[in-house]
């Protein structure tokens, strides 16, 4: 996912990450000014502050960490809402720089089999496109699976992916078992010495207790293939649901044993602040985030330029 980024590049994408962000990092800067209408840092401030903070979806840890933090250096000094936002940006990116995980995949156990999990409408099905676009334009061979055997539209996404991508793809007719589709996928990319395997699955809301069984199953007939498969497990998460991410991601680590997460739908939503409340919570290596339809609007976590962009800060 990494190949060729050069550093315009890299600008290119914090201006569109900033961008994106800009109703998040809006109510968080309206938050902060609104508060700091005295300018003097004191107890009441700091507790109006971590209220706000809290609100913006950013999480009660987070926001006491970043009240600690200017209670230590600034207490009973003047200060200005920028030097609160910078504060605010060095706390998460302190908070997220130990969980940025590029995706490397198929480079070291072949066929590597990752698996993609999520709600409905999170982006999953698109993510795993672009990652196999990603794949096969630096000359590695993914195989997708379309797993979500539920949904026509869903098969219809991953055969579109295919062709996109110029990788061939496992599919069966509707209403087929996603479990048996898994097995023969994975043989099927053994016998064909690809480099991996990319399993679409249904969106199964965690209500839905019948549909994570099925979830745990693929799981389980996955590791009779190969006892360490699946050998990733990407939880898809969608930007816009806010603090409702907590509880999607408590559900897949209980059912599939997540490995990392990626965020999705980072433009325009007023929730960017819950990727940083999923990730204090629950320490999940962070692999990507996306900010756009396009192949390119997915791009490898960078915990100093997120944290910046959601401050409302420029970039470093």
């Amino acid at each position: 996912m990494s190949d060729g980024e050069t550093p315009e590049k890299k600008k290119g994408f914090f201006s569109r990450l900033a961008a994106g962000l800009r109703r998040s990092s809006s109510g968080i800067t309206e938050s902060v000014t609104a508060v700091f209408t005295r300018k003097k840092l004191d107890a009441e401030t700091l507790e109006a502050l971590e209220d706000a903070l809290i609100a913006a979806d950013l999480g009660a840890p987070m926001a006491q960490k970043v009240t600690e933090r200017l209670a230590r250096d600034r207490f009973d000094r003047e200060v200005t809402d920028e030097e609160i936002r910078t504060a605010l940006a060095e706390t998460i990116a302190e908070t997220l720089l130990p969980l940025e995980s590029p995706l490397e995949i198929g480079r070291e156990t072949k066929p590597e089999i990752v698996l993609f999990v999520g709600v409905n409408g999170s982006g999953k099905t698109t993510t795993l496109g672009k990652i196999a676009a990603g794949m096969t334009r630096v000359g590695q061979s993914p195989l997708l699976v379309a797993g979500d055997t539920f949904r026509a539209a869903a098969v219809e996404q991953i055969a579109v992916w295919g062709e996109r991508a110029n990788a061939p793809v496992e599919r069966r007719d509707l209403g087929a078992d996603a479990a048996g589709l898994a097995f023969d996928a994975v043989q099927r990319a053994t016998r064909e010495g690809l480099d991996a395997v990319l399993i679409d699955t249904a969106g199964r809301l965690q209500n839905r207790t019948e549909l994570m069984d099925e979830l745990r199953k693929i799981v389980r007939v996955l590791g009779k293939v190969d006892e360490t498969a699946p050998h990733k497990v990407i939880l898809v998460l969608d930007g816009t649901v806010g603090s409702n991410a907590m509880s999607q991601a408590e559900a897949f680590l209980e059912a599939a044993r997540v490995t990392g997460l990626i965020m999705t739908k980072l433009d325009g939503t007023a929730k960017g602040g819950a990727l940083v409340q999923v990730a204090e919570k629950f320490a999940l290596p962070i692999h990507a985030i996306g900010i756009g339809e396009g192949i390119d609007d997915l791009q490898p976590f960078d915990a100093r330029a997120f944290a910046r962009a959601l401050a409302g800060l420029d970039e470093a």
